[in-house]
């Protein structure tokens, strides 16, 4: 574990999705610690309270807010960033860290594909929503929560209607879009002062892995409690990338143990028509008439 970061937030504020429990509450932990203002975006506010509860007992001079927000149902987000546009006139962090596995195909308020609404329309339509508070803050960062274990995005069948649905298979296609999102988002966001990094936590005792049901939910539950990182450690990067001076004015990069890596997903082509489809998905856009989704597997 690499020594704390050390900065100052104070006069800043920070939102962090997923922060009742595992990396999200850590990285809010951390971030209090640093003097920030912290809003833990939780669905489950009975849990995200304890968090709030616990980070106090850490910092006494924390500021912790508690919001309620699931951020698989696009109603919830447009209220939610609504509501936190009039309560905070800026932004200076955001971190997208919110996320699921499941092992059976299970659908979300809006009638999408759970994995796909929660780690990836949550993701961008959150982000699109707040961009206006972002801005505002000068100079903001993103910070999304992604994955090593990445890959099999098809553009034309993102909701496994006509594939066979695994939960690895979903959860590794989720995390090469967030990969390719943020690629998207840093491009445009040029010049404004905003900058979007992506990263990978490791294999974190989290429990996301472990619910569900399924072999593989139940292997790595039994691994998590003998060979994964503890949720501090898997923070670390995410708090690193949220706060540090060293990476003022970097973006459009994937970190991993506060190193920069190549990643394999990386086509402009790609990464807009991933985008078009999920603007077309959270209502933020329409397609072109005719064309239900953007063709090709990047």
């Amino acid at each position: 574990m690499p020594d704390p970061v050390e900065a100052d937030l104070k006069g800043k504020t920070c939102l962090v999705t997923g922060a009742s429990s595992g990396i999200g509450r850590a990285a809010a932990r951390a971030l209090a610690r640093l003097g920030a203002r912290v809003v833990l975006a939780v669905r489950n506010t009975g849990k995200g309270e304890a968090a709030r509860r616990e980070i106090v007992r850490a910092t006494p001079s924390a500021e912790i807010d508690v919001e309620r927000v699931d951020v698989a149902d696009q109603r919830s987000l447009r209220a939610f960033a609504r509501g936190f546009a009039a309560r905070h006139p800026r932004l200076d962090v955001l971190v997208n860290n919110a996320g699921i596995w499941t092992e059976r195909r299970r659908t979300s308020p809006d009638g999408i594909e759970l994995t796909w609404a929660t780690n990836v329309l949550g993701y961008h339509l959150l982000t699109a929503l707040l961009l206006p508070t972002l801005k505002a803050a000068g100079r903001a960062r993103v910070v999304n929560v992604a994955s090593q274990l990445a890959g099999g995005l098809d553009l034309t069948d993102v909701e496994f209607k006509r594939r066979e649905y695994s939960g690895r298979s979903a959860y590794a296609q989720s995390k090469q879009a967030d990969r390719m999102l943020t690629w998207a988002l840093a491009r445009r966001l040029e010049g404004s002062g905003v900058t979007a990094n992506a990263m990978h936590p490791g294999f974190v005792a989290t429990g996301i892995f472990g619910k569900g049901g399924g072999l593989v939910s139940v292997a790595a539950s039994l691994y998590s409690k003998v060979g994964a990182k503890p949720p501090e450690e898997g923070a670390d990067t995410v708090v690193w990338l949220a706060a540090s001076p060293e990476v003022e004015g970097r973006s459009g990069l994937f970190w991993i143990d506060r190193q920069e890596h190549r990643c394999r997903f990386r086509s402009a082509e790609a990464e807009d028509r991933l985008w078009a489809l999920c603007d077309a998905m959270t209502g933020l856009s329409t397609l072109p008439r005719g064309c239900a989704a953007p063709a090709g597997r990047p």
